[in-house]
């Protein structure tokens, strides 16, 4: 059992009844600004390459339906850590992995990988509710996503919504779709788990939101005249298993903290002297 070093008590029991935990002061103000400067170059450069290789919004009717139908749109771009050491330093921050062996009741923490969102204003696209599962499944389900906020956010310029307490309710019946490019969006039914009836999580710059990825969560639309730009990072315990063989990422299972003995010793193929 570790030794609470972030978390208070109280802090801890929300975590264990809700599934997800707001926190504070876990990067300086200092370091907030070269994340956004990093974070601002990165999304410019890859926009003069590939503007459309960045979208990321879901497709289909019921995405359709939530976002009235409006031309929604949100891009990304995954693994961060591999375009900028800034954010290299954001992972293996101390603060930050002070709380997650808090949470997580371990020392020994896996990067899965990395990836951030920009919502822009007046069209930024909303997210069904989903569990997080379903794209990469754990078999003891230690893993959490570490959501960082680089702006103010609510509701309104599309903010994060839970429903407090669904992780205990374990992986859920997915009801999603498959795009023409063999895409699969998981999201559950939204007749049952509407976006509406969730419970809207606001954050100011800097803070982050840690929750479990079997947690209901998802975003609504950004119609306001404010972006919102999010950093997000999936870590997990090293003695979880895949349940299948998917989601690869560079730098996956790369030690956050602690020691991995579950791993076996490995060669190159060839050798250059």
């Amino acid at each position: 059992m570790a030794t609470l070093k972030f978390l208070t008590p109280e802090q801890k029991q929300f975590w264990q009844e809700n599934g997800y935990i707001k926190l504070s002061n876990v990067y300086s103000m200092k370091e907030m600004n070269e994340i956004l400067d990093a974070y601002n170059e990165l999304f410019e450069r890859k926009r003069q390459e590939n503007l459309s290789g960045l979208e990321a919004g879901w497709a289909g009717g019921d995405m359709k339906k939530l976002a009235g139908n409006i031309d929604y749109t949100v891009k990304s771009i995954h693994n961060l850590q591999m375009h900028n050491a800034v954010f290299t330093r954001a992972i293996t921050h101390p603060n930050l992995l002070d709380a997650l062996e808090d949470i997580m009741d371990t020392k020994d923490i896996l990067l899965h990988h990395t990836k951030a969102h920009i919502k822009p204003p007046e069209k930024g696209a909303p997210y069904l509710m989903h569990q997080d599962y379903h794209y990469f499944p754990f078999k003891k389900h230690t893993m959490l996503a570490v959501f960082l906020h680089l702006d103010d956010t609510t509701p309104e310029n599309g903010g994060l919504a839970v429903y407090p307490g669904s992780h205990k309710l374990g992986p859920l019946e997915d009801h999603g779709l498959t795009d023409e490019q063999g895409e699969q969006y998981h999201y559950v039914n939204p007749e049952k788990y509407p976006l509406s009836k969730a419970v809207p999580v606001s954050a100011k710059k800097g803070e982050i939101i840690i929750f479990s990825y079997l947690l209901l969560h998802g975003s609504y639309l950004n119609l306001s005249d404010r972006s919102r730009r999010m950093f997000l990072i999936q870590v997990r315990a090293a003695d979880d298993e895949p349940i299948e063989d998917v989601h690869k990422s560079p730098c996956q299972n790369l030690m956050l903290r602690g020691k991995n003995i579950y791993r076996p010793a490995t060669m190159a193929n060839r050798f250059t002297h």
